[in-house]
């Protein structure tokens, strides 16, 4: 079983626009997704990826489908 490496990525624990507490399932879909919608007051609350981090994670990629 193949273990990821989780980001040392901040995810809010509140809507940073209403101060609504984020369930701990809405953190991990925040984490998953990148983007979530507060229920309280409808804000889109999105995490920014770093571009060293998209670049990464595209390379990553590109090697996978190059040795299949």
């Amino acid at each position: 079983m193949a273990v990821e490496k989780t980001s040392n990525e901040k995810v809010p624990d509140s809507c940073p626009h209403c101060g609504n507490r984020l369930s701990s399932w809405q953190q991990v879909l925040l984490k998953v997704d990148r983007a979530i919608v507060c229920k309280n007051c409808w804000y889109r609350i999105l995490l920014e990826v770093n571009p060293e981090e998209k670049e990464n994670n595209q390379d990553k990629k590109n090697n996978s489908t190059n040795k299949a």
